[in-house]
């Protein structure tokens, strides 16, 4: 009834249309991006608690 092409030819015509990419310019998944740089931030921001507590403790 109505025909529409196979998801794979989709989207390879639709990767054809757009520029190629820079070298070290990209990331391939926007959100693992995100994901990672919040896990990134989380680590950095816990350990500066981690420390707070311990050195308030360690004072005591």
């Amino acid at each position: 009834m109505f025909y529409r092409k196979p998801l794979e030819e989709r989207i390879a015509e639709r990767q054809a249309k757009l520029p190629p990419l820079k070298e070290g310019k990209h990331f391939e998944h926007g959100p693992a991006k995100f994901v990672f740089v919040f896990l990134i931030a989380l680590v950095v921001i816990m350990h500066f608690v981690g420390l707070a507590i311990v050195m308030h403790f360690y004072r005591s």
